[in-house]
């Protein structure tokens, strides 16, 4: 049986290119069936913060990316209430999303068998 991967997304949509990173290896996991997961964690709720306008930025926009997350297996999508709470974000733009606390984050992690933050 294939190991349960956790990617940790922590960086804002414009801040590089690792919250990219971080969404195409979820979605090529979800693409081979792995048992996969994505936390949003610290300046990565950004990513799913309503309303974005990456053409302002001359990035390219994630949301397509994350929209796709459910028709690639990926199920498993999660964000820490107290980052998002920091941020002044209390809606997202992604619904399926589990919204954990701290405490609940700390025992999803234990929960894989491989983590990658990036």
């Amino acid at each position: 049986m294939a190991k349960s991967l956790l990617i940790i997304s922590r960086q804002s949509p414009w801040s590089g290119p690792s919250a990219r990173e971080a969404l195409d290896i979820v979605l090529a996991g979800g693409a081979f069936d792995l048992p996969i997961g994505l936390l949003f964690l610290d300046d990565g709720v950004f990513q799913l913060a309503a309303g974005q306008d990456a053409r302002a930025l001359q990035q390219k926009d994630l949301s397509a990316n994350l929209q796709a997350l459910p028709m690639f297996g990926v199920d498993d999508l999660f964000v820490c209430a107290d980052s998002a709470a920091a941020r002044g974000l209390g809606s997202f733009a992604l619904d399926e999303a589990q919204v954990l606390g701290s405490h609940e984050v700390t025992a999803l992690i234990d929960r894989y068998d491989q983590v990658i933050t990036l």
